[in-house]
């Protein structure tokens, strides 16, 4: 039994592991698009194509997605070391 604990523990810090590593990689990705989108738009309004400067809102997206980011570090550091809620 207590192997198969150990299993299913291994299993699922892994899949937390993965997690992680896309949230990265997304966070990363929409910084880099939302900066692009910025530069897009200085270029337009120095064109003169656009008029005016509106700033773009925060992005609900990237919060989430940072928030998830860290319960998954909390997670995956609580499975590896034993601690909190998941000891």
């Amino acid at each position: 039994m207590l192997s198969e604990s150990g299993q299913a523990r291994t299993f699922g810090t892994t899949l937390v592991g993965i997690g992680i590593i896309v949230l990265v990689m997304g966070i990363v990705y929409h910084v880099q698009f939302m900066l692009g989108l910025r530069h897009e738009r200085k270029a337009m309004m120095a064109a003169g194509i656009v008029h005016g400067e509106s700033k773009f809102p925060p992005s609900f997206t990237l919060i989430t997605a940072i928030i998830l980011l860290l319960m998954g570090l909390l997670t995956i550091s609580s499975l590896l070391f034993h601690f909190g809620p998941f000891e």
